[in-house]
Protein backbone atom coordinates (compact mmCIF):
# COMPACT_ATOMS: atom_id res chain seq x y z
CA UNK A 1 0.00 0.00 0.00
CA UNK A 2 2.65 2.10 0.67
CA UNK A 3 3.68 2.56 -3.44
CA UNK A 4 0.16 3.27 -4.22
CA UNK A 5 0.04 5.92 -1.04
CA UNK A 6 3.72 7.47 -2.70
CA UNK A 7 1.86 7.43 -6.27
CA UNK A 8 -0.63 9.21 -5.37
CA UNK A 9 1.17 11.43 -3.54
CA UNK A 10 3.61 11.88 -6.07
CA UNK A 11 0.18 12.93 -8.47
CA UNK A 12 -0.97 15.39 -6.30
CA UNK A 13 -3.87 13.16 -5.92
CA UNK A 14 -6.24 13.33 -2.24
CA UNK A 15 -7.39 10.18 -2.13
CA UNK A 16 -7.11 8.49 0.98
CA UNK A 17 -6.56 4.35 1.48
CA UNK A 18 -9.22 2.59 3.60
CA UNK A 19 -8.48 -1.01 4.75
CA UNK A 20 -11.85 -2.96 5.31
CA UNK A 21 -12.12 -6.05 7.99
CA UNK A 22 -13.88 -7.60 5.02
CA UNK A 23 -11.90 -8.69 1.58
CA UNK A 24 -12.23 -6.84 -1.18
CA UNK A 25 -10.12 -9.41 -3.79
CA UNK A 26 -13.09 -9.44 -5.78
CA UNK A 27 -15.24 -6.97 -7.59
CA UNK A 28 -19.06 -7.80 -5.83
CA UNK A 29 -16.41 -8.21 -2.57
CA UNK A 30 -15.34 -4.50 -2.85
CA UNK A 31 -18.94 -2.81 -4.03
CA UNK A 32 -20.08 -4.50 -0.88
CA UNK A 33 -17.47 -3.44 1.84
CA UNK A 34 -17.62 0.40 0.27
CA UNK A 35 -21.42 0.25 -0.04
CA UNK A 36 -21.36 0.78 -4.00
CA UNK A 37 -22.63 -0.72 -7.06
CA UNK A 38 -20.25 -3.22 -8.50
CA UNK A 39 -20.37 -0.69 -11.91
CA UNK A 40 -18.21 1.82 -9.88
CA UNK A 41 -15.53 -0.62 -8.56
CA UNK A 42 -12.20 -0.72 -10.93
CA UNK A 43 -11.08 -3.95 -11.72
CA UNK A 44 -7.00 -3.67 -12.71
CA UNK A 45 -6.05 -7.09 -14.70
CA UNK A 46 -3.27 -7.67 -16.81
CA UNK A 47 -2.88 -9.00 -20.14
CA UNK A 48 -0.50 -9.86 -22.63
CA UNK A 49 -0.34 -8.09 -25.83
CA UNK A 50 1.22 -9.79 -28.50
CA UNK A 51 3.42 -10.97 -25.36
CA UNK A 52 4.06 -7.53 -23.44
CA UNK A 53 2.29 -6.99 -20.21
CA UNK A 54 -0.19 -4.12 -20.27
CA UNK A 55 -2.96 -2.97 -17.68
CA UNK A 56 -7.05 -2.65 -18.31
CA UNK A 57 -8.57 -0.82 -16.25
CA UNK A 58 -12.37 -2.18 -16.27
CA UNK A 59 -15.98 -1.79 -14.35
CA UNK A 60 -16.52 -4.23 -12.42
CA UNK A 61 -19.79 -4.81 -13.73
CA UNK A 62 -18.21 -5.55 -17.43
CA UNK A 63 -16.23 -8.44 -18.80
CA UNK A 64 -13.52 -7.43 -20.74
CA UNK A 65 -13.73 -8.33 -24.66
CA UNK A 66 -9.84 -9.33 -25.39
CA UNK A 67 -10.72 -8.65 -29.33
CA UNK A 68 -11.49 -4.65 -28.31
CA UNK A 69 -8.46 -4.14 -26.45
CA UNK A 70 -6.29 -5.54 -28.63
CA UNK A 71 -7.81 -3.09 -31.46
CA UNK A 72 -7.25 -0.12 -28.59
CA UNK A 73 -3.95 -1.44 -27.97
CA UNK A 74 -3.09 -2.04 -31.41
CA UNK A 75 -2.32 -5.60 -31.03
CA UNK A 76 -3.24 -8.50 -32.73
CA UNK A 77 -3.53 -10.63 -30.13
CA UNK A 78 -4.40 -10.03 -26.28
CA UNK A 79 -4.91 -12.75 -23.89
CA UNK A 80 -5.52 -13.18 -19.60
CA UNK A 81 -1.80 -12.94 -18.02
CA UNK A 82 -0.86 -15.28 -14.64
CA UNK A 83 -0.82 -14.83 -11.92
CA UNK A 84 2.93 -15.21 -11.71
CA UNK A 85 3.33 -12.25 -15.03
CA UNK A 86 0.84 -10.22 -12.98
CA UNK A 87 2.85 -9.95 -9.84
CA UNK A 88 5.99 -9.38 -12.34
CA UNK A 89 4.64 -6.96 -13.70
CA UNK A 90 2.64 -4.82 -11.11
CA UNK A 91 4.62 -5.76 -7.87
CA UNK A 92 1.16 -7.13 -6.92
CA UNK A 93 -1.37 -10.31 -6.41
CA UNK A 94 -4.40 -10.78 -7.87
CA UNK A 95 -7.10 -9.46 -5.92
CA UNK A 96 -5.31 -6.51 -4.83
CA UNK A 97 -3.38 -5.28 -7.66
CA UNK A 98 -4.14 -1.04 -7.77
CA UNK A 99 -3.97 0.93 -10.74
CA UNK A 100 -0.83 2.56 -10.34
CA UNK A 101 2.54 2.68 -8.02
CA UNK A 102 4.04 -0.77 -10.50
CA UNK A 103 7.08 -1.95 -10.37
CA UNK A 104 7.18 -1.26 -13.98
CA UNK A 105 5.35 1.79 -16.15
CA UNK A 106 2.35 -0.42 -18.31
CA UNK A 107 0.10 0.97 -20.73
CA UNK A 108 -3.11 0.87 -19.31
CA UNK A 109 -6.32 0.82 -21.33
CA UNK A 110 -9.73 2.15 -19.38
CA UNK A 111 -13.18 0.89 -19.51
CA UNK A 112 -15.08 4.20 -21.09
CA UNK A 113 -18.23 2.72 -18.48
CA UNK A 114 -16.13 3.68 -15.52
CA UNK A 115 -16.30 7.49 -16.79
CA UNK A 116 -20.04 7.90 -16.53
CA UNK A 117 -19.57 7.63 -12.37
CA UNK A 118 -18.57 10.85 -10.30
CA UNK A 119 -16.13 8.31 -8.22
CA UNK A 120 -15.04 4.99 -8.62
CA UNK A 121 -13.19 2.68 -6.22
CA UNK A 122 -9.92 0.74 -7.02
CA UNK A 123 -7.49 -1.79 -5.21
CA UNK A 124 -4.50 0.10 -3.27
CA UNK A 125 -2.35 -3.32 -3.13
CA UNK A 126 -3.66 -5.38 -0.81
CA UNK A 127 -6.80 -7.71 -0.74
CA UNK A 128 -8.72 -5.71 1.33
CA UNK A 129 -8.01 -2.21 0.37
CA UNK A 130 -9.21 0.40 -1.59
CA UNK A 131 -9.39 3.77 -2.30
CA UNK A 132 -12.24 6.58 -3.98
CA UNK A 133 -10.72 8.20 -7.07
CA UNK A 134 -13.00 11.05 -9.74
CA UNK A 135 -12.50 8.39 -13.05
CA UNK A 136 -11.14 11.35 -15.18
CA UNK A 137 -8.47 11.92 -12.31
CA UNK A 138 -7.70 7.70 -12.52
CA UNK A 139 -7.75 8.45 -16.42
CA UNK A 140 -5.09 11.21 -15.97
CA UNK A 141 -2.88 9.77 -13.10
CA UNK A 142 -2.42 6.23 -15.25
CA UNK A 143 -1.43 8.05 -18.72
CA UNK A 144 -4.46 5.72 -19.59
CA UNK A 145 -6.64 5.32 -22.82
CA UNK A 146 -10.04 5.21 -22.63
CA UNK A 147 -12.16 3.07 -24.91
CA UNK A 148 -14.94 0.42 -25.31
CA UNK A 149 -13.91 -2.49 -23.92
CA UNK A 150 -16.91 -4.01 -22.85
CA UNK A 151 -18.09 -7.57 -23.73
CA UNK A 152 -21.22 -7.44 -25.60
CA UNK A 153 -24.08 -8.45 -23.14
CA UNK A 154 -26.19 -10.86 -25.16
CA UNK A 155 -30.03 -11.43 -24.27
CA UNK A 156 -30.83 -14.32 -22.20
CA UNK A 157 -33.76 -14.91 -24.29
CA UNK A 158 -33.69 -13.53 -27.86
CA UNK A 159 -36.96 -11.84 -29.41
CA UNK A 160 -39.01 -13.96 -31.67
Amino acid sequence: MARVRAALAERRLPADIVEYPASTRTAHDAARAVGTSVAQIVKSLVFLADGRPILVLASGANRVDERKVAALAGASRVEKASARVTREATGFSIGGVPPLGHTVMLPVYVDRALLGHPVVYAAAGAPNAVFAIAPHDLLRATAGTAGDIAEEVKPEHPAP
